[in-house]
């Protein structure tokens, strides 16, 4: 505990003295803070996914077709999702080593730095296939780096929800998401429609990579003046955000781990499926403008905003588990039809894209740790970075492309029963985890 105490200190205690009044943040601060770290993370997510659809197939792999240039663009995507915990694994040996500071200092530059380097890319046409190897390494990097941001503070915003409003305080960390995804497609809107398809591909594309880089410099010193708080310093002094062993976590709170793995299945399956799968899918099948459908999604992603707000109500008043099981099925019953909506012409992606998003913001809404209360308080903060690591690795890493492999090889109908699939395993989570702890309460 003296290289840790040793090793933060200063750093955080900076953090505070330079931005806290008082040497305190007030509960509106701990909300910004939050959002601005999820954003930031978002933000990097979907600049890559993005450009995995609009840049790499023609920059990376011209020499095959689009469809297979999509494809294996996408499986570079999952990268990221595979590397991510194994970048869990090494913060938290920095975080028990060095502390909670150098942690994220050395994760967001990470993060950034893989993203930055990015922007640098030379396509397949200078380098040949190390583009496509040198893609894969910052991919990792990224994913490597998205474990090591895991830092608690949705724990600490919890812990100053007022009675009765933890579903709207779970949610609040989640709006990240449809912000970074505005941020992202705006800005690749705006290059997309004032550039040349040349000048983007050339160099347009690329921006977005740098702004990426000072958005987690700005996200850094909000979330190193978070963790210095005293609610924080306490969570910390009590265990409750101290890593606890990977392998001791899992040996005692392995069904957790499962439970808590396969419960937002649903909504982290939906998140692809209405966010990357679309752009891909109706540019490949459709040839219309990225611009056209980069708008639809942005208006989509406001809709979806104002949905994850409704879910912290709903899940107040109705409780967090009814909401993510209701959002199941209601997720179920999209997926018997609304895919086919994609083949169907503007109205239609419209309509896809706009229900998919309200959706997808009720289940997303609650969906970040629904099992974590039945850990126990000392093993919380590691098996929930487990859980995290584990649910996008299975609900969402390969979303992308398995729907655009089943698609373009079954049809949407295939998408569909993918996302069913989903939803069943969401409901049997929650079922489980609901029988589990009434045996044990």
């Amino acid at each position: 505990m003296v290289a840790h105490g040793a090793n933060s200190a200063a750093l955080e205690r900076d953090a505070r003295l330079v931005n806290a009044r008082e040497h305190r943040i007030a509960p509106g601060e701990i909300v910004i803070g939050v959002i601005l770290g999820r954003t930031s993370e978002f933000f990097d997510f979907f600049v890559y996914a993005i450009a995995s659809v609009l840049v790499f197939p023609s920059l990376i792999f011209p020499y095959v077709d689009a469809l297979t240039g999509t494809l294996y663009s996408f499986g570079l995507f999952a990268l990221a999702f595979i590397a991510r915990p194994f970048g869990s694994m090494l913060f938290f040996w920095v975080d028990r080593r060095h502390g909670r500071g150098p942690k994220l200092t050395i994760a967001l530059f990470l993060l950034g730095g893989s993203t930055m380097a990015m922007a640098f890319l030379p396509g397949y046409a200078t380098i040949g296939i190390a583009a496509a190897v040198l893609l894969a390494v910052f991919r990792i990097g990224q994913g490597v780096a998205l474990g090591g941001v895991w830092d608690g503070l949705p724990s600490l915003l919890s812990l100053n929800a007022p009675p009765g409003q933890r579903g709207w305080y779970a949610m609040i960390p989640q709006l990240g998401a449809p912000v970074g995804l505005l941020l992202a497609s705006g800005l690749f809107l705006y290059l997309q429609s004032t550039l040349s398809p040349a000048a983007f591909l050339e160099w347009g594309w690329r921006y977005p990579f740098f702004v990426a880089f000072a958005i987690n410099v700005v996200a850094l010193f909000a979330r190193l003046r978070l963790i210095s708080t005293p609610a924080f310093e306490e969570l910390f002094a009590t265990g409750e955000l101290r890593p606890a062993p990977i392998r001791e976590t899992i040996a005692s709170e392995g069904r957790t781990i499962v439970l808590g793995t396969f419960a937002p299945l649903a909504s982290f399956a939906l998140f692809h499926l209405v966010t990357v799968f679309p752009l891909s899918w109706v540019l490949l099948t459709h040839r219309e403008t990225a611009g056209r459908f980069l708008a639809i999604e942005m208006a989509a992603a406001a809709v979806g905003l104002v949905a994850i707000l409704l879910s912290g109500k709903l899940a107040d008043t109705f409780g967090r588990r009814t909401v993510l099981s209701v959002s199941a099925v209601l997720i179920a019953v999209f997926s018997l039809f609304a895919p086919h909506l994609l083949g169907t012409g503007g109205t239609g992606e419209a309509i896809y894209m706009v229900l998919g998003f309200i959706l997808l913001g009720l289940s997303f809404g609650q969906s970040s740790g629904s099992v974590n209360s039945s850990f126990s308080p000392m093993r919380r903060y590691t098996g929930a970075a487990i859980v995290s690591d584990l649910s996008w690795l299975v609900g969402a890493g390969f979303a992308p492309l398995a729907a655009l492999l089943l698609a373009s090889n079954f049809g949407l109908v295939s998408v569909g029963a993918y996302l069913f699939s989903g939803a069943v395993c969401t409901l049997a989570a929650l079922g489980i985890n609901r029988e589990w702890a009434r045996k044990h309460a």
